[in-house]
């Protein structure tokens, strides 16, 4: 059996798309790898490859290409955001310092409108365009050296080349004008200009793209550094990493929970807003469940530690959303195929420019100021940043809102979604059924409970926990039952006095061959009440005997009916798939708003993948679940949403996790899926055009440079603001 391992590196040093594809070229060439995407706008570079293939050698693959990686995992989550503040501030110190020296450069362009007819002399334009040429322009030579060597083009090597020229130019005329004593055009200004409006660009792309990627470190900001633990008779604070499991921990009011736990003592309320969207603040009490990161409300709680570390809830959701945006949008693949060829296009394109105005006019400097502005407006930085960033707004702001999105190809489908495929238990319900009615076909109720719940005992299922509650209320012990299955689709099985007992639905109890007569009109008046229905039967020597009937109540969600009412809206077709028996779920069907027929009842797990599968070849589909049973068709489905109240199978499954049990959730999800691929198609568009425009007025001689290295800089800026646009979008699902 394959063993594969997935690494995470920090790569620095890329500034374009063509950068990224070199670095996934190297990678990918590594023996043992599988696959690698590299990610332009999160400089990061995820990798599967077998497990004998060491960190180290992915690690020389990118150095050897020409720029630097170190394993992402190497310094902890909360320390993250520090070599980013490190760079804005070396970025933003060489801005000012580029302006400062450029400023006089251009001020006798600046006021030249106002008749003022101002130049400084040659030697003053040298000294202040020399230290932004090769001291805060030699990353552009450093990075472009690496391309060539590499044999690759990128972005910095058509800013160095432009810039050298027109500096080159400069010089020659400088001298020349020293040797003949006369004056000679300089473009001092246009080198160390457009220079500074790239440095202007990077540093406003580099802010932006610390806003987009503002989801994740909101989330790694959520863990506390420490934990108040119980030391025997003492609170000890401990650091973080040393709480193990099962540790007892006390959370004062007003303090964040640090760990994910059982409530053991005291009452509160968690705000869980960062973690799930959910507005209002959570109840807790002892026995409930809460999440490393929330808010702890007015009270004192003592929690038994249930998970750390990776495995905390909190991690879960950092690890996903970091995964999402790591990964390329399939419509990424087509931009990197453009960007391959996109350097060497434009050198050439630049080429025949210098040589067309040249041989044409004879004018070869200003040949060569145009070739210059070909070669500075065509950056393909744009066209990189274009998917990358729209992928982070969109999968921050759902994160925000409870959505969690798998992988980027699950984002980019859900617009697709035509057909959306509801279970009922637990989703389009509350999923806390309670037993309503209790038939002993002898009469002895209480034995016939007693028998459901050591059946059920130690089971998940909300109808189990149903029957677990009702025998506390009723005081009622669960019978010894031994070599208990669950039954996937069916019920449960286990042995009482060496007789088989099996709890479950009627269609199981029709195909053990069991005679439901004595208790059917009990179970019709269930069903017309909407009642969920479970028969309980025991295998004797004569054969298979009922014992009888137990009904439960299950309310729908109160958000249900909206979630049905938006995706009518969209023009989503929305269907229910249950399990439960038919009138049951049309009457839950009714009260949520869905028709007769779109309502699936008394299917296993095989037949809701087998109408999954059928719906499938009409467009894309979609399944809703939260339990074990649901994990085939979510799986099956073009996407899968997990109520993230359900089942880590259902989650692992799905392509989707909603963070709270909210079905208004999977309409919110299609809208924000919807707008990051507008965002994505829009950016593509804006990339594109600024180069279909740009390159052929440079070309021609109606673009200076300087506007040449500004409209350059306009264009990565452009496509990333307008992605972070995504950020005020706002759910519909809002308490």
């Amino acid at each position: 059996m394959r063993s594969d391992t997935t690494f995470r590196l920090a790569i620095t040093g890329m500034t374009c798309a063509s950068c990224a594809g070199r670095v996934e070229k190297a990678l990918r060439k590594v023996e043992g790898v599988r696959e690698a995407e590299v990610n332009l706008a999160t400089e990061t570079a995820q990798v599967t490859a077998s497990a004998s293939v060491p960190a180290a050698r992915l690690i020389a693959a990118v150095e050897h290409a020409g720029y630097h990686a170190r394993l992402q995992d190497d310094e902890p989550a909360q320390a993250d955001a520090q070599p980013g503040q490190v760079s804005m501030t070396r970025e933003t110190r060489h801005l000012l310092l580029a302006a400062l020296l450029s400023l006089p450069l251009i001020a006798p362009m600046l006021l030249l409108p106002a008749g003022v007819h101002w130049m400084l002399p040659g030697w003053v334009q040298w000294l202040l365009a020399t230290p932004v040429q090769f001291w805060l322009g030699a990353r552009f030579y450093r990075a472009g050296f690496s391309a060539l060597r590499a044999r690759s083009g990128n972005m910095d090597q058509l800013v160095a080349l432009g810039t050298s020229a027109a500096y080159g130019l400069s010089m020659f005329n400088l001298l020349a004008a020293a040797g003949m004593r006369g004056e000679m055009p300089l473009y001092f200004e246009s080198s160390a200009v457009v220079i500074t409006l790239i440095l202007l660009g990077k540093w406003l792309e580099a802010r932006a793209k610390r806003q987009a990627t503002g989801a994740i470190r909101a989330l790694q900001a959520l863990r506390p550094a420490t934990a108040r633990v119980v030391r025997g008779a003492q609170e000890v604070d401990v650091p973080i990493a040393r709480v193990a499991i099962n540790d007892e921990v006390v959370v004062r009011p007003g303090e964040r929970i640090p760990v994910d736990g059982q409530v053991l003592e005291g009452r509160s309320h968690s705000d869980e807003s960062l973690l799930s969207g959910e507005s209002l603040p959570v109840p807790k009490a002892p026995g409930d469940r809460v999440t490393g990161g929330a808010v702890n409300g007015e009270g004192w709680l003592r929690i038994r530690t249930t998970a750390v570390g990776a495995e905390s809830v909190l991690a879960h959701i950092v690890r996903l959303v970091e995964d999402a945006q790591a990964k390329k949008a399939p419509i990424q693949r087509i931009v990197d195929k453009v960007s391959a060829v996109f350097v060497p296009v434009v050198l050439g394109i630049a080429v025949l420019t210098l040589l067309g105005w040249g041989i044409a006019g004879g004018d070869w400097a200003r040949a060569l100021l145009n070739a210059v502005a070909v070669l500075v407006i065509a950056c393909p930085c744009a066209l990189g940043l274009a998917t990358p960033a729209a992928v982070m707004a969109g999968t921050g702001v759902a994160a925000r809102a409870g959505i969690l999105v798998k992988d980027v190809e699950a984002l980019e489908t859900t617009r697709q979604l035509r057909t959306i495929a509801f279970d009922k238990t637990g989703t389009l319900t509350e999923g806390r059924p309670t037993l309503i009615g209790l038939h002993a076909i002898d009469g002895d109720d209480a034995g016939l409970l007693a028998a459901a719940a050591g059946l059920q005992a130690g089971s998940e299922h909300p109808l189990a926990k149903a029957v677990m509650a009702a025998a506390r209320e009723r005081h009622a012990s669960a019978a010894a039952v031994t070599d208990i299955t669950a039954v996937a689709g069916r019920g449960i099985e286990g042995v009482q006095h060496r007789r088989r007992l099996v709890l479950g639905h009627a269609r199981w109890m029709q195909e053990l061959g069991i005679d439901l007569s004595p208790a059917r009109s009990l179970a019709d008046a269930a069903a017309n009440a909407g009642l969920t229905q479970s028969w309980l039967a025991v295998q004797a020597d004569a054969g298979w005997h009922l014992l009888g009937l137990l009904a439960f109540g299950d309310a729908p969600r109160e958000q249900s009916t909206q979630a049905i009412a938006a995706l009518r809206a969209m023009q989503v077709h929305p269907l229910m798939l249950s399990g439960d028996n038919r009138a049951a779920a049309q009457a839950i069907a009714a009260q949520v708003g869905l028709m007769p027929d779109e309502v699936r009842a008394e299917l296993l797990p095989a037949d809701k993948v087998r109408i999954i599968r059928e719906l499938s070849a009409q467009g894309p589909v979609s399944m809703v679940g939260d339990g074990l049973n649901d994990a085939p068709a979510l799986a099956a489905a073009t996407v899968g949403f997990a109520m993230g109240s359900g089942t880590d199978v259902a989650m692992h499954a799905a392509g989707i996790t909603l963070m709270r049990p909210d079905p208004r959730l999977v309409a919110d999800a299609i809208d924000i899926s919807r707008r990051t691929v507008r965002k994505i198609h829009q950016n593509l568009f804006w990339a594109f055009i600024y180069n279909i425009v740009g390159i052929p007025l440079a070309a021609s001689g109606a673009l200076d440079p300087v506007w040449a290295g500004a409209a350059m800089a306009a264009s990565s800026v452009s496509v990333v603001t307008n992605a972070l646009l995504l950020r005020r979008w706002a759910p519909q699902a809002r308490d």
